[in-house]
């Protein structure tokens, strides 16, 4: 029996043997490779289970327990007195395709409302929107394993030691062969120890840089006329804007020196084959999209995508993130790739075979809370994910949540931020007992098979599926199996632009022996899924739009993930085995200005925004003055965090907070 991991967007493939989990040698993602937290899942999978059906009138009262039959029966009749404008899903990328797939068709095709989001919202929708911009597609052109082919990887605003170790691991392996590696943060992380460049530049400055290689390219006539001319549009535009701006005026914006951004130029010009890979330090931003374009621009204009070993590669933080995305779990897209129109909608409505489908895109993951504050929201169902928890301005969240009268926490662990807010409480199956499938950061489909059988518990979609059901809609949702689920969304893709989400192509169970990546060679004719099939240059500007520190709050936090803990370290933390690499609650401080303010390391300091405070252990670190790092595993960390979105991907601006700190004495 072989199953996926349920951590990161790699999506390692086990065995599962007597012993444990043991990577699958002949799995493209992993082959043979683990980390310590993919393998621990067999010890974990049962640790802070939720027990038994619980539910509650107010949050002012304690739970009480209940059927399910009660409980779904009790759903339905609330989301038929209701709204469907006043009513939310918000997903999470812990949910396997088939799970994903319910849900959305129960939201947008049978309760009618277009508020589905899921978190990827907060990860990767300003890679989605980026992607969609300039390819016409959300279509990640780069495998995992083209890393093998690359004479130069440029990490920006990612550090694959501690986030995807797996891969980090590849990226090791492939260096030994000749590749080149480019690391660029404001932290020298583990993943920039190892870089043959690394580049130490100022949070925020990120557009400016890639600007300025770009400038540089332009300027040296190092880009790739054919290809731009029979393939891309806007050029003139672009580079009539480009060269207006001032490059010693860049340079001075990233702190770089010189010698340093020469040698990145040197790098990238002489390398045939350039892989650039991002995730949160890009994404999360007010200005994620625009830091996504001017990615994406540097492969337009050298010609560096569609071919093998080169292209843009969006670094998925969780595990079925993409997955949600295919299935069309964003609020801002309908189905498959679709987004909304005239056309799309009727689409789907015959396919679903509905006439409730909402006609416009729905409100995001934070818009939703922004109305539940207005006391426009009735109803929230919550699946796999901790909104409480991970959403930025906490107090606010927190606040929102009290307005709504209906939240539905379906989870298969106790101990989230969000159930304290929750009043139906439904537990479900975990990873191990779950059946379906998962798609990884590059596209590959597997299956996921159940290793363990201790509970009778409902899978996700099988929730969903009963509450279509209570709410009359039996044929629309009399799914025996997962397979069913599978085979009826595989011929959804079908209705995708030109048929390029094939997944009506793979096969439920040959999925058990081969994975299926889909789009295969998508981008190898240079035809783009643009209305004129060529690639679109944009000019950005970096219009430091992020919030500012000043006398009040002069450092900017970061945040991110840390290697031993995914989120909270809600399950690894309790192996001290595994919680051995770092605490869960820290902030890195650079020694200078911890000497400056009379830190010592290890002291416990406070830390505010004009949100909220917290406190954590100084730890000193090889990090941007003026800089501090707090790692997710901290539950608190988003009380401090900033809740401005980027105006096209509505993704929050996580990692340009403005915080001041005080040592507790």
């Amino acid at each position: 029996m072989q199953t996926v991991c349920a951590y990161c967007g790699v999506g390692c493939k086990f065995d599962v043997t007597p012993r444990g989990l043991k990577g699958v040698k002949s799995y493209p993602s992993n082959r043979g490779m683990s980390c310590a937290k993919g393998i621990s899942q067999t010890q974990t999978i049962n640790l802070g289970r939720a027990n038994g059906l619980r539910q509650r009138t107010s949050l002012s009262l304690p739970f009480s327990t209940t059927t399910y039959e009660a409980a779904i029966g009790q759903i339905a009749k609330k989301i038929r007195q209701s709204d469907p404008k006043r009513i939310g899903f918000y997903l999470s990328g812990q949910m396997l395709n088939e799970d994903y797939y319910v849900a959305n068709k129960l939201a947008k095709g049978f309760i009618g409302t277009p508020h589905c989001d899921t978190n990827s919202r907060t990860c990767m929708a300003s890679a989605v929107v980026g992607y969609k911009r300039s390819f016409g597609v959300d279509y990640v052109p780069v495998r995992i394993e083209d890393i093998d082919h690359a004479n130069l990887l440029i990490l920006i605003g990612a550090n694959p030691a501690e986030t995807h170790v797996v891969l980090f691991n590849q990226i090791r392996k492939a260096q030994k062969r000749g590749l080149k590696v480019v690391v660029i943060d404001p932290r020298q992380t583990v993943t920039a120890n190892i870089a043959d460049l690394y580049l130490p530049l100022k949070p925020g400055s990120d557009i400016s840089l890639l600007n300025l290689l770009a400038y540089k390219l332009i300027e040296a006539q190092k880009v790739d006329h054919p290809f731009i001319k029979a393939h891309s549009n806007g050029y003139a535009a672009y580079t009539e804007r480009l060269l207006c701006e001032d490059p010693d005026a860049l340079l001075e914006d990233t702190t770089l020196t010189p010698e340093a951004i020469d040698t990145l130029f040197t790098l990238f010009t002489e390398s045939p084959k350039v892989i650039t890979a991002w995730t949160m330090g890009i994404n999360q931003s007010i200005q994620g999209v625009d830091k996504n374009l001017a990615i994406n621009n540097l492969h337009i204009l050298t010609g560096q995508i569609g071919r093998e070993g080169c292209g843009p590669f969006s670094l998925t933080g969780q595990p079925n993130a993409m997955g949600g995305r295919e299935v069309g779990g964003l609020s801002t897209t309908l189905a498959v790739h679709l987004d909304y129109s005239r056309e799309h909608c009727q689409k789907v409505s015959e396919f679903w075979q509905t006439t409730l489908l909402p006609e416009a895109p729905g409100l995001t993951a934070f818009e939703m809370l922004e109305a539940a504050s207005k006391g426009e929201m009735e109803i929230l169902i919550v699946c796999h994910t901790d909104p409480v928890y991970h959403l930025p301005n906490r107090h606010f969240v927190e606040e929102a949540f009290k307005k709504i009268p209906l939240v539905i926490e379906i989870n298969a662990y106790e101990g989230s931020e969000t159930s304290a807010f929750a009043h139906i409480r439904i537990p479900v199956k975990a990873f191990g007992e779950k059946e379906g499938t998962q798609t990884n950061m590059d596209r590959t489909l597997t299956r996921a098979e159940a290793f363990s059988s201790a509970t009778s518990l409902p899978q996700d979609w099988e929730v969903f599926a009963d509450i279509g059901r209570a709410l009359g809609h039996e044929n629309a949702f009399d799914f025996p199996n997962a397979k069913a689920v599978f085979n009826e969304y595989a011929r959804m893709t079908k209705l995708s632009t030109n048929g390029h989400l094939d997944l009506y192509r793979a096969d439920y169970d040959a999925l058990k022996r081969e994975p299926f990546v889909w789009g295969k060679g998508l981008f190898e004719s240079h035809t783009f899924l643009t209305p004129d099939h060529k690639a679109n240059l944009f000019f950005v500007h970096n219009r430091h739009l992020s919030e500012k520190s000043d006398r009040t709050y002069p450092f900017i936090l970061l945040t991110g993930r840390t290697r031993d803990q995914w989120h909270s370290g809600s399950k690894t933390a309790a192996l001290p085995s595994l919680c051995k690499h770092k605490p869960l609650q820290f902030v890195e401080i650079a020694v200078a200005d911890a000497e400056a303010a009379g830190i010592q390391e290890g002291d416990r300091i406070r830390i505010r925004s004009r949100r909220g405070s917290l406190t954590a252990t100084a730890l000193f670190a090889p990090i941007h003055r003026g800089t501090l790092f707090l790692p997710l595993s901290h539950r608190e960390v988003n009380y401090l965090t900033n809740d401005a979105l980027d105006p096209l991907s509505k993704e929050p601006d996580y990692n340009h907070s403005a915080v001041s700190i005080e040592k507790i004495v």
